[in-house]
């Protein structure tokens, strides 16, 4: 089971950060080229705990749905969704948030199992793994963006 770990230091206030990671719009937002949208659950506004969205985005240039809901939250410090139907075997998404100066350290976990057994493995090691982890990265580099522009 790989674990994809990022953190990036944004400049602005956790309450700001906490709220942006949480936003259905902005999440959409940081994952234009996936061109990931929301379709079913929360579709809008900020997701709290209990709350399912259903997302649909464009991976390997085929068009995937993913349920994904909130199991665990703790204002402003840290969220978890898990993924209940989609591509993966198995996700839990923990993001957390932590004061640093006139800042926010927002950081990602990300750890997943890959469907298909052994097949799955070995795509994470020739692909997947890097791709996930480039994904993160770039959706927080986004968000940062979004965030300091504000």
């Amino acid at each position: 089971m790989p674990i994809i770990k990022y953190s990036i230091y944004i400049e602005a206030p956790i309450t700001i950060c906490f709220d942006y990671a949480r936003s259905v719009e902005v999440h959409m937002k940081t994952t234009r080229k996936t061109s990931e949208r929301a379709i079913g659950g929360v579709t809008t506004g900020l997701l709290e705990n209990g709350d399912t969205v259903v997302w649909e985005a464009i991976h390997f240039g085929i068009k995937q749905t993913l349920t994904a809901k909130i199991i665990e939250m703790d204002k402003p410090h840290k969220f978890i969704d898990i993924m209940v139907k989609g591509a993966f075997h198995s996700f839990i998404h923990t993001h957390e948030f932590v004061e640093e100066g006139k800042g926010t350290i927002m950081m990602d976990t990300f750890d997943y199992q890959s469907p298909f057994g052994i097949l799955g493995s070995i795509a994470d090691r020739l692909f997947l793994e890097k791709y996930m982890q480039c994904f993160l990265e770039d959706r927080a580099k986004e968000l940062k963006r979004i965030i300091e522009k504000k």
